[in-house]
């Protein structure tokens, strides 16, 4: 079952940017897709467009049921609900507790503003508690987030996303910033919480050897264009490097890919 379909979907901005051009796929549910290609390539921009940041210029991008490029604003609520967003920079507020920068992964279900951690539900508190020990960052729950280390923040921004209890989580180079070791721990907790709760993910990398290790499919764009569409299993370091060479050099995508 297909948890995100596009159509056909091109994306320009002006006076002459094409950041997505024509691209068609569709990702099952509770797979774990790699986006890999060089920064510029349509990576973060496929992933906008997923989420309806952005709307798609031509073409149609439907996430769980849902053509997010048209959908009303109630409709769009709904669908981000379920769509968590890891991101390179974390976008944690610092002089907050790593609890209550969890707990506002919640305020999409909320009504009104929230200031401290106790304005909270009891229940999101919780909720993200349960989460931060999930990451292993229990004990830390009323530090704050600016003393953490780099590795430690993605994994309480990793906890703000599930806190939400997403059917898709995104994720946009979330370890583009880190050392390799913190690299690797924020990769495999993403790859192990994906499988003990069935998400989808897609994750933006431009790392080679981390793609090829944790995508079930991988998926190369360059210049706005899909060069690549495999099963991981199938692509070998050659094919994965021709993604940052030429295009002629990569590996033609074939029209329609049957989800992986």
């Amino acid at each position: 079952m297909s948890a995100i379909t596009l159509q056909n979907v091109t994306k320009k901005f002006p006076p002459s940017t094409v950041a997505a051009d024509d691209i068609s796929l569709s990702i099952d549910a509770g797979t774990f897709t790699v986006l890999l290609g060089l920064s510029g390539s349509g990576k973060s921009t496929l992933l906008r467009l997923i989420n309806g940041l952005h709307t798609p210029t031509s073409g149609s991008v439907t996430v769980l049921g849902t053509e997010v490029g048209t959908a009303r604003r109630s409709q769009l609520r709904q669908v981000r609900r379920d769509i968590g967003m890891v991101f390179q920079q974390f976008h944690l507020v610092g002089s907050m507790s790593t609890l209550e920068n969890v707990c506002t992964g919640a305020l999409g279900s909320l009504r009104g503003p929230r200031i401290g951690l106790f304005s909270y539900p009891k229940a999101v508190r919780q909720r993200a508690l349960e989460q931060l020990d999930r990451v292993g960052l229990a004990d830390q729950r009323f530090q704050r987030a600016d003393t953490l280390s780099g590795g430690q923040q993605q994994r309480v921004a990793v906890a703000r996303a599930l806190v939400q209890q997403p059917k898709v989580l995104l994720a946009d180079e979330p370890v583009a910033s880190l050392d390799p070791e913190s690299s690797h721990q924020v990769m495999s907790l993403i790859a192990q919480i994906a499988r003990e709760d069935q998400l989808t993910v897609v994750c933006s990398l431009h790392q080679v050897e981390l793609a090829m290790h944790w995508g079930d499919r991988i998926i190369g764009l360059r210049q706005g264009k899909k060069v690549m569409d495999e099963p991981a299993a199938n692509v070998t370091s050659e094919d994965a490097m021709s993604i940052y060479g030429s295009m002629a050099s990569a590996r033609p995508a074939p029209p329609e890919t049957a989800a992986v």
